[in-house]
């Protein structure tokens, strides 16, 4: 327990020492009755150029009464912190086969964890490679177009964040979510992520954290097996009764689905198998670039360049007419990558590493659609939506995997083709020229211009001319759900629990570890732990 001081705020060229003298004031606390004083979160408060601040949560510990004293303070910005760790119950019902994990991204690597800690060595099968063995892959596709379709930047081990930013940030509140980062830096993790209010670990740390996760399990009991793609699944009386992987089939008892929400073949596999599904809305837009450098201006004024202030970062969004567009997955400092995961299909993405120190800045503007949109029903309409758009994508980046770009200038204007300006494409295998309302139907080009205007009166030079378009983004979330009750069991098969991104469940690292989390306390709490 701790006392927590929040919104203590610092000006740019204050220090630490500054927030924590502000937090014992308002506390009515001196130096010496602290047995400790920390910082619990901090973030960059750039909302008025040119008086930018730092905006700390400080947690304090005493020898004394804590609640007593919170309580008797009275202040909102004053309360207690308590840190909770996941209500383990375990069931009683024998488990005649271990739990198998499908996938080994966020989710399905921490329910994983989470089964191997307390005995029940899951078995995790992944159709990508290891990390060290994606890591060449996608290397070879970047430099020489050679796509692998089963281990590349959406299959492999730790999944689609593997090659991101590897954001942590997330708007669903569960408990969990302390936990999810707690682990990450105990398994390597930078540990000031555990104080920033947008903590990122960066691909770079990433890569030997989820390297390091996969070896405890091992550790404890549990199997990896890599290059393991689930080929079918047999369902009898409403259980689920066995997987095929490796043309072998091996009876199952529980099943954690957790493919990520690129696996299509595997969308097309359950539908086959009647497991209920539903189509669900997605975004899909462009890649912006802009100068980092022009960013930071733009964002702090005066104040840029300041060496205690981070990379200058976005969240923007706006509604209109019941349709949104925003920016989403923006990486500071970052890159654009190519992201295809079906052969013949362009798809982007955005890549930082932790230093988010590369030239320029890129983040996704995109514009939410849905089932009218798809031009087609049934549950995998926005499958086929998707791959419909990627192929226009490569045929336009003349089908080398080159991706389609354009400045904001041409996009606007309706101009074809491509005129470089300042901001140089990051985009590794090259772009081509293209019109953009070419490749996205009417009504997503339109919000598209709509919010690069809106924008840009957010943030200075946000629309400027030479401002760089590259696409398709497609991958922002499942265009599927796999319906689930609520016990997280599909609804129409016992011992299959869909979770995760790819089951329509969560969107983005720590949501997708926190309901892989759910997902396996649910299971322990019916099932015994293997003998």
């Amino acid at each position: 327990m701790a006392i927590l001081v929040r919104n203590v705020i610092v000006p740019v060229g204050g220090d630490q020492e500054q927030a924590f003298q502000q937090a014992l004031k308002r506390a009515g606390l001196h130096q010496g009755q602290v047995k400790e004083l920390y910082v619990v979160k901090s973030s960059v408060d750039a909302r008025r150029r040119g008086k930018i601040n730092f905006v700390y949560t400080i947690g304090i510990e005493t020898e004394g009464d804590e609640a007593a004293l919170v309580a008797r303070l009275g202040r909102p910005d004053v309360s207690i912190l308590t840190r909770t760790e996941p209500q383990v119950l375990l069931g009683t019902r024998p488990l005649k086969h271990r739990p198998v994990v499908v996938g080994f991204g966020p989710a399905g690597m921490f329910a994983a964890l989470m089964l191997a800690r307390h005995g029940y060595c899951p078995l995790v099968l992944e159709r990508g490679g290891s990390v060290e063995h994606r890591v060449r892959a996608v290397e070879e596709f970047w430099r020489e177009g050679r796509l692998d379709p089963e281990s590349n930047v959406q299959f492999g081990e730790g999944g689609a964040g593997t090659f991101s930013d590897g954001k942590l940030t997330t708007q669903i509140g569960s408990p969990l979510r302390d936990y999810v980062l707690r682990t990450f830096v105990e398994f390597g993790a930078p540990r000031e992520i555990l104080q920033k209010a947008k903590p990122h670990i960066g691909t770079d740390h990433l890569r030997q954290v989820v390297k390091a996760i996969r070896q405890e399990i091992i550790r404890l009991g549990g199997e990896v097996r890599f290059d393991t793609r689930v080929e079918d699944l047999r369902v009898s009386q409403g259980y689920i009764g066995s997987l095929t992987y490796g043309g072998d089939q091996q009876k199952a008892q529980v099943v954690v689905l957790a493919v990520g929400h690129s696996a299509r073949d595997t969308f097309r596999l359950l539908e086959r198998r009647g497991l209920e599904l539903e189509s669900k809305p997605f975004s899909v837009g462009v890649r912006i670039e802009h100068l980092q450098e022009a960013l930071n201006q733009a964002m702090y004024g005066p104040l840029a360049g300041h060496p205690m202030l981070p990379p200058a970062e976005y969240k923007l969004s706006y509604r209109e007419n019941g349709r949104g567009v925003y920016t989403f997955c923006m990486c500071p400092g970052g890159v654009v990558v190519p992201a295809a995961s079906q052969p013949g299909g362009v798809v982007t993405n955005g890549m930082s590493q932790f230093a988010r120190d590369g030239r320029n800045a890129n983040g996704a503007v995109v514009v939410s659609v849905d089932r009218e949109d798809f031009g087609g029903d049934g549950p995998l309409a926005g499958v086929s939506f998707q791959e419909r758009l990627e192929a226009a994508a490569f045929a336009a980046g003349g089908r080398s995997y080159r991706a389609p770009a354009q400045t904001v200038g041409e996009f606007l204007q309706g101009k074809k083709g491509l005129s470089l300006g300042a901001v140089e494409p990051t985009y590794a295998l090259g772009v081509e020229g293209a019109d953009f309302h070419d490749l996205l139907p009417a009504p997503v080009c339109g919000m598209l211009e709509t919010g690069l205007r809106r924008f840009g009166r957010s943030i200075e030079g946000f629309d400027r001319p030479d401002s760089l378009l590259t696409g398709l983004e497609t991958r922002t979330s499942s265009p599927v759900r796999i319906l689930r009750d609520s016990t997280l069991q599909a609804t129409n098969v016992r011992g299959l629990y869909p979770c995760g991104e790819g089951a329509g469940y969560a969107g983005g690292i720590m949501s997708a570890a926190v309901d892989g989390l759910s997902v396996a306390l649910q299971i322990m709490s019916q099932y015994a732990p293997m003998g």
